[in-house]
């Protein structure tokens, strides 16, 4: 992988998860349409079916036939799930079922995408999320357009969640400082990504403005913990363009 995008967000090998909310499947999908090796996609939770547009060899399937249909599909990108009763949707891989297809389909690559948002722009994690392949990088997405917007269940998942683990009230304007404690405290982003390396994405930093106070948010991100290296801000405008990487 030698794209820009694939090396900001240290997505260039391996098993690469995105969680969080406001353009999980969207930096996905970039990452897809860019691979120039050989790169999977799948989910660790139920997730809207294939678009009938992707660029990608597609596989919904039963995970032992899975076994058997990916090693023998030459496509360089392939997106792979097994069936589900739930409608429009597709069902979710074991962690096992994740790495041994990623061997088995000798992917250089493989895309997860780890948790669900209701299509909201921000989030705070559920008692049972997210669901990271051990091991794997991840990339913990939020929309820097969530700011100045009240913190309630029309722009957040989780709104109540997210109160309790930044100390902001609901209702109350999303504020630079609860964006970057959702990264850095107890209960945020960060919860259950064991010693995965994860990286702060801020998304759809779509004008001057918004990068100006998307790397404040930065900054204080990395000002709060050691735990990254760097946040990699994107843009919305264009699936998946990276506007900047502030590091450490």
């Amino acid at each position: 992988m030698s794209s820009s995008l694939h090396q900001a967000l240290c997505a260039e090998r391996g098993i690469v998860c995105a969680i969080g909310a406001g353009g999980k499947k969207t930096t996905l999908f970039a990452l897809l349409e860019g691979a120039t090796e050989r790169t999977g996609l799948t989910a660790s939770v139920f997730t809207p079916d294939f678009p009938e547009d992707i660029d990608a060899s597609v596989h919904v399937e039963a995970p032992e036939t899975l076994r058997r249909l990916l090693p023998t599909d030459p496509a360089m990108r392939i997106a792979y799930a097994q069936p589900t009763d739930k409608p429009r949707r597709v069902g979710p891989l074991s962690f096992d079922e994740i790495t041994a297809l990623h061997a088995l389909g000798k992917f250089t690559l493989t895309l997860v995408k780890a948790d669900g948002a209701r299509m909201r722009r921000i989030k705070a994690p559920g008692e049972h999320e997210p669901r990271v392949v051990p091991g794997s990088t991840v990339l913990a997405i939020t929309s820097i357009q969530s700011l100045g917007r009240p913190l309630d269940d029309r722009i957040a998942h989780r709104p109540e969640r997210i109160a309790e683990v930044t100390g902001q009230q609901l209702g109350e304007p999303i504020s630079g400082t609860l964006i970057a404690r959702l990264y850095t405290r107890q209960g945020g982003l960060a919860n259950g990504t064991g010693n995965s390396t994860v990286i702060p994405v801020l998304n759809m930093v779509d004008d001057a403005g918004l990068q100006a106070r998307a790397r404040e948010v930065a900054q204080a991100i990395l000002a709060e913990s050691e735990r990254y290296d760097r946040v990699v801000l994107l843009s919305a405008r264009r699936s998946g363009q990276l506007v900047d990487i502030i590091l450490r």
